[in-house]
């Protein structure tokens, strides 16, 4: 039996950080053993707030692509592509767009949500309100069968299956229900505490050096109750003790939550631990991101063969959705 189809894609908004390779690319690595997985940057998704400001956009794709590599997406094993580079996604957007209702999109808890979040770009635009439209098209235009989600994501799903919905009851039908494979993701700290964010500039990216992020971790806050080294505190008051969580193992945790307790150890050496944890999972990304920076043709190659394959099948999609609204195909 063939691979059911897994699709997700990221936007090239910025460098990817440590949260990126927890939240998402740890379990897109996991899921190419098991299911036929497309994953595209989501370039025309960028532009849906930094319109304003293109210049960094191309700079930040590389970025995303090398990191993907470096973190074990494996050309091999899925198929790699810039979303602007099947046009089909376009197309099949502008069919959807005729028969979706706008209050539809008008109700995505995200829309509102951002508009009073961010207020140094105006988001009172179709491509902010159209972008839960384009992520729908994004998905049926290769009928994936999976969509890997949090369940904060859901409603941007839920209207991607409404939209499939509507479109088969209208024509017929030509689309199956993608669902969500979901997943737990574990909320990562940024070096100030909050969550780890480009929009609050607290991020340890995976481009960053050894020096830069072992600065970054010195810098980062603790329990503020241990004022001096001989204070005890509580671990779970600690942004770097949730870092442990994630990147150190179940010994190590239990050695700094009992030396926070006891203050048989400071905060000093709870972020040197911290940081030799950190290394073992950064130092082979960083290995690989030199590799793959020092052959920017074998990148090319990838997302050629990554936009040949995913082209065929957008292109059937489109002939298939064009048949069931009975238009006119220009080779019959």
């Amino acid at each position: 039996m063939s691979k059911k189809r897994v699709l997700s894609g990221m936007q090239p908004s910025g460098k990817l950080h440590i949260g990126n390779l927890v939240g998402a690319l740890q379990n897109w690595v996991k899921l190419q053993d098991e299911y036929e997985c497309y994953y595209f940057i989501a370039d025309w998704h960028a532009l849906t707030s930094q319109y304003a400001d293109t210049s960094q956009i191309k700079d930040n794709i590389k970025d995303v692509l090398v990191n993907w590599l470096s973190a074990g997406i494996d050309p091999e094993k899925s198929t790699i592509f810039i979303q602007s580079h099947v046009p089909e996604h376009a197309e099949l957007h502008l069919l959807l767009s005729m028969i979706t209702p706008l209050g539809w999109l008008e109700r995505v808890p995200s829309y509102k949500e951002k508009q009073e979040e961010v207020k140094d770009i105006d988001l009172h635009t179709y491509g902010f309100l159209g972008y839960p439209l384009l992520q729908s098209a994004d998905i049926l235009i290769y009928k994936a069968h999976y969509v890997p989600v949090g369940i904060d994501q859901m409603p941007h799903l839920e209207i991607t299956r409404e939209i499939c919905r509507r479109f088969n009851f209208l024509y017929g039908n030509v689309f199956s229900e993608p669902e969500g494979l979901l997943a737990e993701f574990p909320k990562v700290p940024g070096i100030d505490g909050r969550k780890m964010s480009k929009t609050y500039n607290n991020c340890i990216y995976l481009s960053d050096s050894p020096e830069e992020v072992e600065q970054k971790i010195k810098t980062m806050m603790t329990d503020p109750k241990r004022v001096r080294r001989t204070d005890i505190g509580d671990p779970e008051l600690s942004p770097v003790f949730h870092l442990h969580k994630i990147f150190s193992s179940k010994e190590d945790q239990g050695e700094v939550a009992d030396g926070c307790r006891t203050a048989k150890i400071g905060c000093l050496d709870c972020k040197k631990i911290l940081l030799k944890n950190l290394f073992k999972v950064l130092n082979p990304i960083w290995e690989k991101r030199k590799r793959y920076l020092e052959r920017p043709h074998l990148l090319e190659e990838i997302l050629q063969a990554g936009a040949k394959k995913t082209k065929k099948i957008a292109s059937g999609t489109l002939i298939d959705v064009s048949n069931a609204m009975k238009l006119w195909l220009g080779n019959t």
